[in-house]
């Protein structure tokens, strides 16, 4: 009898990955599909669907070829997507309009009005201000701007709930998604619709879905038409899947208070889980039940990391991109033969990873990256280390920031992107002066997504057993030097004393550039 086999969706803000596992967490086959981000303003960003689903369908393809396997052995499949991207939609799933990407920040002017309520339910923005990347804002701005598909939408979809439509034929909501961006909260009788009305959006509950489901569910099978495309059985089990983030910290094995998970990619996302709810200042949740029954999820998190360091590589490194192919390794590895050498603090440089805003713990869209202390004696290989070190710098007042508030962080468990970078990772470890855990399988949010899918397929009773059979992690950890986590620490304060005296200006020059933008595009429009 021929093993049976789960597949691992991982729907991220460049690609569409999916990898599938045996029920140890051995990977048997993969496949990536990107698609395409549109950026019509700055600080926005948009998604067409049709690309998520053609992109689907051809890394299932991809990697049952090469796996091997038959359709008849996947005994179940679950997802992970970006979150919040909202998809207005036709009762059948039609999108109305392109995607609003998560990290897309037009509804900041929402952001504020939303803010100024002070209703209760901002206990989930740490009583501060609300991230315009989260739905309410994403609702409102479309009411409010392009009110005529507001008005024609019968669904507001996020990501993984349009997936999971497409897939199931089934309309439904997860508890990460809802209880993790929507206010959601399922002891509280779930989306909190006064303050939904308080802001203007008393219209939007049919809009939403009436069943929210935990994580690992069996919702449905795959229909027959999404079977075909797919090339799999139809009637095969999916399980409720949600936040790509949040899969992961299921992949990391991330189930009890005291860990901390940071999930790297294009951007950085902190996490850890709490006996007890814990609503403060500049932290986000705690978000109840999001990851295991009976815990609280409370994060942190930098809107720009991986894709900053991106920007970097696309802008500036044409001419590595040729020795790289020559010499068979990455760009991102003769970058790090040169930045090894730099000493900590990059010699004088002092970057604000702000590329796209900041996400905590300040929840400000409309700053942006600055690099301060460049001199004739600075090249490229200093501004792709002090990146990193901004990067770390970021992390490190998050994590300060939980501990001030009585959350304990013993050690990290990293995935994601930022772990094929042994520097990256020495530099997050000394400048916390913390230990680092790195998985073997560095797919984590693929891999939660499986350990989803094992479940609805029946393999094993619940996630917590699923994840101790399929989640295993390298013997060597990542351990900080002491001596260069004493010489970061005045670059570290260097850092945190940047935002208050350079937030105005930044406000300010992004406001002239936002106002010249829009009367470019007029210009255009006439």
């Amino acid at each position: 009898m021929k093993k049976e086999l789960v597949i691992g969706i991982d729907a991220g803000t460049e690609s569409v990955r999916v990898v599938i596992y045996d029920l140890y967490g051995n990977q048997v086959g993969i496949g990536v599909t990107g698609y395409q981000t549109y950026h019509p303003h700055p600080g926005w960003a948009e998604q067409d669907p049709s690309e998520w689903w053609s992109g689907l369908v051809s890394s299932i393809r991809k990697a049952m070829n090469q796996s091997g396997a038959t359709k008849e052995q996947i005994i179940g499949l679950s997802l992970d997507t970006t979150c919040a991207t909202i998809i207005p939609c036709k009762s059948d799933g039609t999108p109305l309009r392109r995607a609003l990407l998560w990290m897309d920040v037009r509804s900041h002017e929402e952001a504020q009005f939303i803010s100024s309520t002070r209703h209760e339910a901002l206990k989930y923005n740490g009583y501060g201000k609300v991230s315009p990347e989260w739905m309410v804002c994403k609702a409102l701005w479309l009411k409010r701007n392009e009110p005529h598909i507001y008005k024609s939408a019968n669904k507001l979809m996020d990501f993984s709930d349009w997936y999971t439509y497409r897939l199931t034929g089934r309309y439904t909501g997860s508890i990460s998604t809802t209880t993790y961006r929507w206010h959601y909260n399922q002891k509280e009788g779930g989306v909190p619709q006064h303050f939904y009305e308080s802001v203007g959006l008393g219209d939007i509950f049919e809009k939403l879905p009436e069943d929210i489901c935990k994580l690992g569910e069996h919702i449905g099978g795959l229909t027959e038409e999404a079977a075909e495309e797919l090339g799999l059985r139809t009637g095969t089990p999916v399980a409720q899947g949600g936040v790509d983030a949040l899969n992961g910290i299921i992949g990391l094995g991330v189930a009890q208070p005291g860990k901390l998970a940071l999930i790297t990619g294009s951007s950085h996302n902190i996490y850890t889980l709490t006996n007890k709810p814990v609503h403060a200042k500049e932290i986000l949740g705690a978000f109840p039940d999001a990851v295991v029954p009976g815990l609280n999820l409370v994060e942190a998190g930098q809107s720009s990391s991986g894709s900053t360091i991106k920007w970097l590589r696309t802008n500036f490194c044409k001419d590595l991109e040729i020795i790289a192919n020559n010499q068979n390794v990455s760009v991102y590895d003769l970058l790090t033969q040169e930045a090894i050498n730099i000493p900590p603090g990059s010699e004088g440089l002092i970057v604000l990873d702000y590329w796209q805003g900041n996400r905590s713990p300040h929840v400000d869209p409309n700053v942006r990256g600055l690099i301060s202390g460049l001199s004739l004696k600075h090249g490229r290989a200093h501004i792709y280390r002090a990146i990193m070190e901004a990067i770390s710098y970021g992390t490190d007042c998050n994590i300060r920031n939980f501990r001030s508030n009585g959350i304990d962080v013993d050690e990290v468990y990293a995935a994601g992107g930022a772990t094929n970078s042994k520097l990256f990772l020495q530099i997050h470890a000394d400048v916390s002066n913390i230990s680092i855990n790195v998985p073997e399988d560095n797919q984590v949010a693929c891999l939660g997504s499986a350990i989803l899918a094992s479940v609805a397929g029946g393999a094993y009773k619940d996630i917590e057993e699923a994840a101790a059979n399929m989640v295993r992690f390298k013997e060597k950890k990542i351990e900080p030097n002491r001596e260069n986590h004493e010489r970061y620490q005045l670059y570290a304060e260097q850092y945190r004393k940047a935002y208050p005296q350079f937030h105005n200006w930044m406000w300010e020059n992004t406001k002239i550039n936002q106002d010249q933008s829009i009367n470019i595009q007029k210009e255009i429009l006439v």
